[in-house]
Formats: structure tokens, sequence, C-alpha cells
């Protein structure tokens, strides 16, 4: 494979990673979010400390964890703490800058549906794994970072079948005040959506080279806006692809 062969795996990850540059504690779960913090701690954020959701902090694997309870994230971690201690002292204690989450369906608000696909609950078109800890990283983490494998309009909806992790403007009407700004950058194959947090639709803040706010518009279930700065994301470089391939996926776990 050449550095000019770049799959979707790659191009997402790359451009997550550097969204990460400055950023201090990540909570990041299994796959690409593993893939773009992995690049960036070598990258753009070298302090970067990964939390993972079975209690590991500060996550130094010899190789990529297959599941969130993989034994190689023990090995070399700063330390390894009781779920309840993670998820009550760690997160609710707003120790966290960024949360890594994904869904099948996120809307302009960043409200995201991790549960069902169709409007019937009890007989769904595709049933899906649920929450796990998605609610407590919406509600607590500083910002959170969706990575979107498909940019179309089941994914991009005006309304969600189904809202599994609410966004602060969601829990707001419902009398919660998180602590977090929830969903503040949404990376797709397509572009980056962006907003700052409460009271803010998600808009298109940058674009892939090839791709135009009208073919992000055209998939996006809502009337997106663009902000004053539209700007054309970089591709990988070769440096960050043999970062990617050599040393964080070498197996090519998570890579495809």
């Amino acid at each position: 494979m050449t550095a000019r062969t770049v799959t979707s795996s790659e191009l997402l990850s790359v451009v997550a990673s550097r969204e990460l540059a400055g950023r201090r504690a990540v909570f990041a779960g299994i796959g690409l979010p593993t893939l773009a913090a992995s690049l960036a701690h070598l990258t753009v954020a070298p302090d970067l400390e990964i939390v993972y959701e079975s209690g590991v902090c500060g996550a130094h694997p010899s190789h990529l964890p297959e599941t969130i309870a993989d034994a190689v994230l023990i090995t070399g971690a700063e330390a390894v703490i009781p779920m309840p201690t993670l998820f009550g002292s760690v997160l609710q204690g707003g120790h966290i800058d960024v949360g890594f989450l994904g869904a099948a369906q996120i809307d302009k608000w960043g409200n995201l549906n991790s549960s069902v696909i169709g409007d019937d609950w009890h007989h769904p078109k595709a049933r899906l794994p649920g929450s796990g800890g998605a609610n407590e990283v919406m509600a607590n983490a500083a910002e959170v970072f969706v990575v979107m494998r498909r940019h179309d309009l089941r994914s991009f909806t005006q309304q969600l079948d189904f809202c599994t992790s609410p966004g602060p403007d969601r829990a707001i009407e419902d009398g919660i005040r998180p602590l977090g700004a929830g969903v503040t950058r949404v990376i797709t194959e397509l572009g980056i959506l962006a907003r700052e947090g409460v009271g803010e639709e998600l808009k298109l803040a940058a674009l892939h080279p090839g791709v135009t706010a009208e073919d992000v518009k055209a998939n996006t279930g809502w009337d997106l806006r663009t902000t004053g700065d539209l700007s054309v994301i970089e591709p990988p470089t070769e440096a960050e692809l043999a970062l990617l391939r050599e040393d964080v996926d070498p197996e090519r776990v998570y890579l495809r």
C-alpha cells in the first residue's frame, strides 16, 4: 500500500488525531478513537493521557487492544481504577478534556442514537449496542468528538429514531445541566462539522479536497449552515500514514 492509497479508516483517524492537539486527557473507545488518540500521542499531543472505560488511565499498550478489557491495556498503564471510581470521580469530576464517541445517527444539536434504527422500539429494523458509557461521557467530558464512517441522510438526520445520548441542549430542556459542552466536532469522509457548545447547531467547518459544501448539504438531513471560515482539510501526510501503519496499527487490527 502506498502513501497515496488512503483508506477511510486512515483518513478519519488522521483527521481526528489532529483535533486532539493541545488536549490533556481523552476518553477513548475501541476502534477509530483508539487509532486517533494513539496517533495524536505520537504527533500533536505527546502528553495526552488515554483513558478507557474499563478503568485504565494513562494506557501505554505494547500493541492495540481488541476490547476495552484487553489485558494489554494494563501493562504499563499509569493507573487501573474501579469503574465506579472512573465514572464517579474522573468523568463526573471534570477530568476528561475530550470524549470520543461513535453513533449510528446524529442530529444538528449533537444528540446521538446508538440503540435502534426504525421507529418501532420493539420491532426495529436494526438493534444496536446501546449507550454503554456514552451517556456519562456526553454529560461530563468537557467536549465530545464523534467519528462517523457514513455521512448520509440516514446517519445525519433531522429526527433521531431514538435518542441514546442526549447532548446538553436536550438535557437542559429536561431540567438537567451537564458539565460539558456536548458534541463540538464531527469527523466524516466528507469533512468536519463543528459547534462551540450549548445553543449552537452543528455547522460545516471544513471540507476534504474534492468535496463541495453542496455535497455535504445534500447528504445531511437538516438545513446545514457553514462557518464563516470554511477551510479545506490537509490530506494525511506520508509521515502520519507511516506512523499509523507501522507504529500504531501494524497488524491492521482496526485499519481497513
